[in-house]
């Protein structure tokens, strides 16, 4: 590695730590950073402190918030009979971007993976329960992402629910808009056949 100053070496160590930053973007988003007027790099670095300081989990559900609850959960507008499980914040965004969903969320900090030692008490599945004991739902909508993690904790967490008498459903998966049928493998090709509607 080339001789950097102890202050630019550092950085490009911090960068190299962040998810698909390798040591050439590091090196280039730290030479970015010393291009940039030093006030842009105090706001940057502040909305960093900030992130940290501010930014807590959402008492009812889990989500990101700044106060006790998210701006979801204290929406009097959703509808609370109905309960999406999401297996991290950044799911609920992507769901929330659709607009065509009103009930509220629970997040679950993980997924189940026994191989990573990642059991049902390391995620949030005892605060879902909880929360449908305290008050009554209509249905549970299993999100979470479609591999075997995924798929595994949808199971452990059906069975957990059916017993209760609530409806339990799961997002369909399938052919994206804009696929073509001949480039899906066929886990995918036959789920988007499982859940098929009709028109």
């Amino acid at each position: 590695m080339p001789r950097y100053t102890e202050s630019v070496a550092r950085l490009i160590d911090e960068l190299v730590k962040l998810p698909g930053i390798g040591e050439k973007t590091a090196q280039r988003l730290t030479f970015f950073l010393l291009k940039m007027p030093e006030e842009e790099v105090k706001r940057l670095a502040k909305a960093l402190v900030d992130l940290k300081e501010k930014i807590s989990y959402c008492v009812e559900c889990g989500n990101l918030t700044e106060k006790e609850l998210c701006s979801i959960c204290s929406d009097p507008r959703r509808d609370r009979k109905t309960i999406c499980v999401v297996e991290e914040p950044n799911d609920l965004l992507a769901i929330e971007k659709t607009g065509g969903y009103s009930g509220v969320y629970h997040v679950l900090m993980g997924s189940l993976s026994p191989l990573e030692g990642i059991g049902p008490d390391d995620i949030q599945i005892k605060g879902l329960l909880n929360r449908i004991q305290r008050e009554s739902r209509n249905e549970v909508i299993l999100a979470t992402n479609p591999n075997v993690e995924g798929e595994a904790t949808a199971m452990y967490i059906s069975k957990l629910l059916k017993p209760l008498g609530i409806r339990v459903t799961r997002i369909a998966h399938g052919i994206p808009v804009g696929g073509d049928l001949e480039y899906a493998d066929e886990v995918t090709m036959s789920r988007a056949l499982e859940g098929r509607r009709e028109v």
